[in-house]
């Protein structure tokens, strides 16, 4: 089970009316050999240069077909998401043959901010974002990393496509936009770059996927993460000169990739009590899933998302003492964010410039932590039961020292 935020592939430009009915196309099984061909013609192709996505391209398609109960929309965006990714590596491909050099760009000591979920993360991310000394993948880069084709020259209109997606989708979704902020321009996880070569923890937040979510854990993480490192060089060959922050609590589940991929990479953990974490998640992926499928199961949410927390907590445990690892704390975060800046830049061996500095400075005074609006569903409702959770996190919340921000066992 996934536990980042919102997976942005699936905000696809669709009418409400289509949202609702679908057509003929959405109601066809998934088929990975037909899609891939697809791709191939479309992009006048005859191969890709790296097949290795194609064993968890098949994997992910038979558990949609089988297990995924999705809605007629839910069937329209994975065809459409599926489809986009094969064409972003097809034109990775085509970038690479026009210039070899992409392929052996440096990324130097990237910064990775990890850690559990709803810990303050995205705030933190888009905060670093603010100096202009750093880059951070955007949302609208990881949907399109290269500008649509097109025989009348109408400039890049990524961004705005972005935009318009994700205000459709909120339409149709608005609890999930409740529990998270999404915007085009906005940085995102990197669930989203591994994604595109369908080997990533991301789906399983937006479907029920319980056969690939087995898969992807009994597989190692090494070439999702080699693919990652591969599509950063992309879009640092058309911005660089800075250095890289990227975020996503699913890196947890993955630092020895990260480590073989990165050997530099700067690490930051964040740390938050488990219990409102667990809440917020919940209701997260509850919204998510209703979005794309036609039923729910509330407490098989529960049991994956609460073993998929406590995973994260008993990791974050294993590795408290791990070389080269800053330790924050969600509310030293929200309380003092230019202190939880200066301590990354002093940790990362970096200097905060003065502009860099007035900016955050400027950014805070205009934005704060979001907090979710609307009514919630508490543990109970998941089927979990918060005194044997308070059992499980508790040597994490003895290790970190986390204290409650409510009555955990009424949670």
């Amino acid at each position: 089970m996934s536990t980042q935020g919102v997976p942005i592939a699936q905000p696809v430009v669709v009418g409400s009316r289509l949202a609702r009915q679908g057509d003929s196309t959405s109601r066809r099984p998934l088929c990975a050999d037909a899609l891939i061909a697809r791709a191939l013609e479309n992009e006048g192709r005859t191969s890709f240069h790296n097949r290795s996505f194609i064993e968890p391209l098949h994997q992910l398609v038979s558990s949609l077909n089988d297990e995924a109960q999705l809605s007629a929309f839910g069937a329209r965006a994975a065809r459409i998401d599926a489809m986009r990714c094969l064409t972003n590596l097809l034109r990775l491909d085509a970038a690479e043959e026009a210039d070899p050099g992409i392929a052996g760009r440096p990324i130097e000591r990237p910064i990775f901010i990890m850690g559990l979920p709803r810990s303050g993360s995205t705030f933190l991310h888009t905060l670093l974002a603010q100096d202009r000394a750093n880059a951070v993948p955007r949302c609208w880069q990881l949907m399109y990393p290269y500008p649509f084709r097109s025989r009348i020259p109408i400039g890049d209109w990524r961004k705005a496509c972005m935009a318009v997606q994700l205000a459709m989708y909120k339409r149709i979704a608005p609890a999930v936009a409740e529990l998270h902020p999404m915007t085009a321009d906005g940085p995102q996880e990197c669930s989203d770059i591994t994604a595109q070569v369908f080997h990533s923890l991301r789906f399983d937040n937006t479907f029920h996927l319980p056969s690939y979510q087995a898969w992807i854990n009994r597989h190692d993480h090494l070439p999702a993460y080699s693919f990652h490192k591969r599509f950063l060089r992309h879009l640092d060959h058309q911005q660089p000169g800075r250095r890289w922050i990227l975020k996503s609590p699913d890196h947890v589940f993955a630092l020895d990739a990260v480590r073989a991929v990165y050997p530099d990479a700067v690490l930051v953990f964040l740390h938050r009590d488990p219990f409102p974490v667990l809440t917020s998640q919940l209701n997260l992926i509850e919204a998510l899933r209703r979005s794309f499928s036609h039923h729910v199961d509330l407490d098989e949410i529960g049991r994956n998302v609460s073993e998929s927390i406590v995973d994260i907590a008993n990791r974050l445990v294993a590795n408290c003492t791990r070389r080269g690892v800053l330790h924050l704390s969600y509310h030293s975060v929200i309380a003092a964010p230019m202190d939880a800046m200066r301590r990354i830049y002093a940790h990362a061996g970096f200097l905060p410039t003065r502009e860099a500095s007035e900016r955050v400075t400027q950014w805070l005074a205009r934005e704060r932590p979001r907090r979710a609006r609307g009514r919630r569903r508490e543990l109970a409702g998941f089927g979990l039961d918060a005194r044997a959770l308070h059992d499980r996190f508790e040597r994490y919340i003895e290790t970190f020292g986390m204290a409650p921000e409510q009555d955990r066992l009424a949670a």
